[in-house]
């Protein structure tokens, strides 16, 4: 009971500490692979990594990410290859002892846009752009927050003071954000022939890094369905046998004679 009584303490500050911002509450989205036994749209997840490889990585990093992981889900494993080796990775040192570079492989991780923090702050203005890879499991609202903030750009209201170098988007905390409006309508152009809008790709981009994010998720859901088909055939055969096991209980008759002797003494 006390760990209950936790429990429901630490749920009600939680909420209140998120109603108390001053942010605007995210929209939620019908996302396609929300459902019960629903997966990720693999073209929207292609398109999605376009958007990052185009667009976001030039900030922001995807340090769990590898090449390899890309295979079967957003490309095939010739197509996984040719993106690795067209990035070139320092290695090394070699039989001289010197750093050499070579082109990427299936077991490289995606690159990173700054060699190191310090690198990244001095370039955005003191700010640190965020790794990418878990950022939809730690932001409330998950993909509908990431949305929210990739569309919600707007000017800032009559009366708000916005610093030099922050743009005002009501759905982050506080209202003034360092990154710049990162989508632009026609930006980029997909393979598909699906019309970058600044919404389709916000749209494409949020699947990906929800993909990055829970990689096990399609895998996960799969798994229950079968569980859950296994237990219900499981259910039908034990209803089965336990009609067949008590069918001889259930069916019989009971009459219940007075014994001679019983009468005797009785009278």
């Amino acid at each position: 009971m006390y760990l209950l009584k936790q429990a429901f303490a630490y749920s009600q500050t939680k909420q209140t500490a998120e109603a108390s911002g001053d942010a605007v509450h995210w929209q939620h989205y019908p996302w396609s692979h929300n459902g019960l036994f629903s997966s990720f749209d693999t073209a929207s997840l292609r398109r999605g990594f376009e958007v990052y490889r185009q667009v976001c990585s030039t900030c922001h990093s995807l340090k769990y990410l590898n090449y390899r992981n890309l295979v079967g889900v957003t490309h095939t494993e010739e197509q996984a290859k040719a993106l690795a080796a067209s990035v070139s990775i320092k290695d090394g040192p070699d039989d001289t002892g010197e750093m050499f570079e070579r082109p990427g492989k299936l077991s490289d991780p995606l690159p990173q846009p700054y060699p190191n923090e310090e690198a990244g702050r001095f370039v955005n203005g003191g700010a640190y752009p965020p790794d990418l890879s878990l950022i939809v499991k730690g932001r409330p609202g998950a993909c509908d927050y990431i949305f929210s903030i990739l569309t919600g750009y707007k000017n800032a209201p009559h009366g708000y003071s916005l610093r030099s170098g922050l743009y005002y988007n009501p759905y982050f905390q506080g209202g003034a954000i360092a990154m710049p409006p990162p989508l632009q309508d026609g930006q980029l152009e997909y393979e598909d022939g699906t019309p970058a809008t600044v919404s389709q790709m916000a749209k494409d981009v949020t699947a990906f890094l929800h993909w990055v994010s829970e990689p096990e998720h399609d895998e996960r859901k799969l798994m229950a369905a079968k569980l859950l088909s296994g237990l219900a055939v499981a259910a039908l055969f034990g209803a089965y046998y336990k009609r067949f096991l008590f069918s001889l209980y259930k069916s019989r008759r009971i009459t219940w004679i007075d014994h001679p002797a019983q009468r005797i003494r009785k009278d």
